[in-house]
């Protein structure tokens, strides 16, 4: 019977280090960082960060910079702004977004 050793890809003071660093600044910038430095790819700091709890997803963002915001939220925002069930917009949701953002901004 062969013994089989377990191949550690990250130590625990490395594991230490990760978890320092990310929580002091946890940017994509630091996880490239952290991989050149220990030799390993993005996806596999981050997948070791997310196993450890740490890791943080990045919150998507529009190209204004402003938070992508879907549809249905939009709809829901205009029904309740005017007072009716977002039921009774239905069909509204298939408008584009810009116009969407342009009646929520009509009715503030």
């Amino acid at each position: 019977m062969t013994d089989k050793t377990k191949v550690v890809n990250y130590t625990p003071e490395m594991t230490a280090e990760l978890i320092s660093a990310y929580t002091a600044n946890p940017t994509k910038d630091t996880v490239a960082m952290l991989a050149t430095k220990f030799g390993k790819t993005t996806k596999s700091v981050v997948a070791k960060l997310s196993r450890e709890g740490v890791y943080v997803k990045a919150t998507p963002v529009a190209k204004d910079g402003s938070p992508v915001a879907k549809k249905d939220t939009l709809v829901g925002t205009i029904a309740t702004a005017m007072g009716v069930p977002s039921e009774t917009l239905e069909g509204l949701e298939k408008a584009p977004k810009t116009v969407l953002k342009m009646i929520l901004a009509a009715m503030a």
